[in-house]
């Protein structure tokens, strides 16, 4: 093993990145160079991770090598969805606090595995749930107690994961689905946190467009016993195109009604007929910076107020929903 790096400044904490071939590791780097002192960076397929020099740590293919360094304080997991249960509670094992991306796992026995592990063993954990606190959820907020919700949120072709890196996101074996388990995670916690708890009432999903054996397109409706409803709808049906992707986001509520549109518009009608408009950065990029950010200040306590295994677990038991309202309500 390469040697370990020279000895960290005493307010750094000492930290291992566990799969980092994922497509999102480079929007975490930078930060995370920033923040931390990088023991190790893992990936089973060690060639495979972008711009790998930059890391400046060595660059190992086993999760236990990257392990073996001492007084490890955090890691961040962005393991393939059917490694990363196992990942975690190796984690827990060792009592070694983590970040770790969603979904945790291919289906909801495994995320619960480590749910029930972690709280055991009270290590601290948070969850890449990034859109919650940003700039989408801030401006959806102003519409005040929320009755209506939707989010659509449509990515590129899913062909690019095969292209970057990661065939096995288009594995459902391996993935535990196609774009509802990846990108509906966001915009399911978004619901829940304007909502409250809900159940799902209609699911549907499509596999037209790119004929893959995973979903390219997916709509989830969530409804509370109140009648609030939140229509998320999630694919990967935007071409290749510098664009990246379409969104858009509307919320009615107690205090007027609020729109976002691709392009950043974001307007504002209250109950009193008068429309404020502005235009907030609605790329979702930025917020792994932030949310690396927030890991490291909020490490200490914790991760006291950041999104929390139990969150993801209410996330997911929505969009691995087995029927009925089955693990769904806390």
């Amino acid at each position: 093993m390469t040697s370990e790096p020279a000895s960290s400044e005493p307010d750094r904490t000492r930290v291992v990145v566990l799969g980092a071939s994922h497509w999102h590791t480079p929007l975490y780097r930078d930060a995370v160079l920033r923040r931390h002192d990088v023991l190790a960076v893992q990936d089973a397929q060690p060639a495979a991770v972008a711009d790998g020099a930059a890391w400046d740590a060595p660059i190992v293919a086993a999760v236990d090598e990257a392990l073996a360094f001492p007084d490890i304080d955090l890691a961040y997991v962005l393991s393939p969805h059917d490694e990363v249960a196992a990942v975690c509670r190796t984690l827990v094992d060792r009592g070694i606090p983590f970040a770790v991306e969603k979904p945790l796992g291919v289906d909801l026995a495994e995320l619960r595995s480590v749910v029930a592990a972690a709280h055991a063993a009270d290590v601290p954990a948070t969850v890449a749930l990034v859109q919650r606190g940003g700039p989408v959820d801030a401006w959806l907020r102003k519409a005040g107690r929320i009755s209506y919700e939707r989010a659509s949120f449509i990515a590129g072709p899913p062909s690019r994961y095969r292209h970057g890196g990661s065939p096995w996101m288009l594995d459902p074996t391996r993935a535990g689905g196609g774009a509802l388990v990846n990108l509906g995670p966001h915009f399911v916690d978004l619901a829940l946190q304007h909502l409250g708890p809900a159940a799902v009432s209609l699911r549907s999903r499509s596999h037209a467009l790119h004929g893959e054996t995973v979903e390219d397109h997916a709509t989830l409706v969530l409804t509370t016993d109140a009648g609030a409803e939140a229509v998320i709808e999630v694919g990967y049906a935007f071409p290749d195109a510098p664009a990246k992707r379409y969104c858009s986001f509307t919320a009615a509520g107690t205090d007027g009604f609020v729109s976002i549109d691709t392009d950043g518009t974001a307007r504002f009608t209250g109950t009193d007929g008068v429309t404020e408009q502005t235009v907030i950065d609605v790329d979702s990029d930025p917020l792994y910076t932030r949310f690396v950010d927030a890991v490291a200040d909020a490490l200490a306590d914790g991760f006291r107020g950041m999104p929390t295994l139990d969150d993801l677990e209410d996330t997911m038991a929505r969009i691995w929903h087995l029927g009925g309202t089955e693990g769904v309500q806390r």
